[in-house]
């Protein structure tokens, strides 16, 4: 087995630097407004950074709360909420962690099992958890779907969760999306008006720049390397994506990623190999993120036009940009995507 290693730090490395690339602040009163203050957590398995103006005591507030969040939701700690829960099939959780699980679940039903907060069997058995990258037979893939259900998931009275035998959570779909909108929560109640946070390419914004200007979040191109399919200019929202180039391995001349066609238990082959989502909920657009692009083109733009919360930009694995239209203004193709026709998605 020959194992490719993941792009997927450097590309929101890159991505992270265009992001921040600011302005100074302005001078006189506004100065301390103003000033940049920065930290670097590692955390959730991925590199995360933040960036405030005005109240740097915040930065130390919001790497407290990742690492709470961290000690709650991870599926490896083995006292997290989601480690026990998994363990015992039946315990009671934290706040957070139930109000993650219902949102979650919502997103699942919402997706028509797109998304699905119990297949992490399926993931660890394709060796992604691990970084053990393996091939599993039909037959294993299809004796671990039997206990992919997010409907199992009971959530009882007083925190209670409770699954069957053979199923375990996940929430690692949505915990990041899910700690960005905890941590704009955090900046606001403090005053903060202008923060970007990218946890490990989750992007979330909080207002404008200080000058005012916008915020430009750069999209990755698929193929990698340093350079950008292109860049939506936003305020305060959550740009997250989720691409085909971030996690594989290859075997046998076939390159398999992370992201599971949950009826299938095999890795998506929709037709996209990027799809971001923008929105105002960091915990939507993450789940969408992921969920979109095993829908494939058909059903994703679909579900689009049925909905009213969330704006999106799809690479296709012929290399076309698709751009729903409550942002086509908003999206600038870069690179290599200048040259071909950006096509906007509409409801009409």
């Amino acid at each position: 087995m020959k194992k490719i290693r993941s792009t997927f730090l450097i590309v929101q490395a890159i991505l992270l630097v265009f992001c921040c690339f600011l302005p100074s602040g302005c001078g006189g009163s506004e100065k301390e407004k103003n000033e940049k203050h920065s930290s670097v957590v590692f955390a959730m398995d991925t590199v995360m950074e933040i960036t405030v103006y005005g109240d740097e005591e915040v930065l130390k507030k919001a790497e407290e709360l990742i690492r709470d969040l961290e000690r709650k939701f991870s599926v490896t700690l083995e006292e997290s909420d989601i480690s026990r829960l998994n363990a015992t099939g039946n315990t009671r959780v934290s706040e957070e962690t139930y109000a993650l699980l219902k949102r979650g679940k919502e997103i699942c039903e919402r997706t028509e099992g797109a998304l699905d907060l119990t297949v992490y069997p399926v993931v660890h058995a394709w060796g992604f958890t691990t970084g053990e990258h393996r091939v599993p037979s039909e037959k294993e893939i299809q004796k671990l779907l039997e206990n992919v259900d997010f409907r199992r998931i009971a959530l009882g009275e007083n925190m209670l969760v409770t699954v069957p035998s053979g199923v375990m959570t996940d929430l690692g779909s949505v915990a990041k999306g899910y700690t960005g909108d905890r941590l704009m929560e955090l900046f606001k109640d403090s005053g903060v008006t202008s923060a970007l946070i990218n946890l490990g390419g989750n992007v979330q914004a909080l207002g404008t720049k200080p000058d005012g200007s916008l915020w430009k979040v750069a999209v990755a191109d698929p193929k990698g390397g340093e350079e950008y399919a292109g860049v939506v200019t936003m305020e305060g929202k959550a740009v997250i994506t989720s691409g085909a180039y971030e996690r594989f391995f290859e075997e046998n001349g076939h390159v398999y990623h992370h992201i599971i066609d949950t009826s299938t238990g095999c890795p998506a082959e929709s037709g996209f190999v990027s799809v971001t989502v923008v929105g105002d909920e960091g915990t939507l657009c993450d789940g969408l993120s992921t969920s979109l692009f095993a829908m494939g083109p058909e059903k994703a733009f679909e579900f689009w036009k049925n909905s009213d919360d969330f704006e999106a930009v799809f690479i296709t694995s012929d290399e076309k940009i698709f751009v729903t239209e409550g942002i086509a203004d908003a999206f600038t193709p870069l690179g290599r995507f200048q040259k071909k026709e950006t096509e906007v998605i509409r409801r009409d």
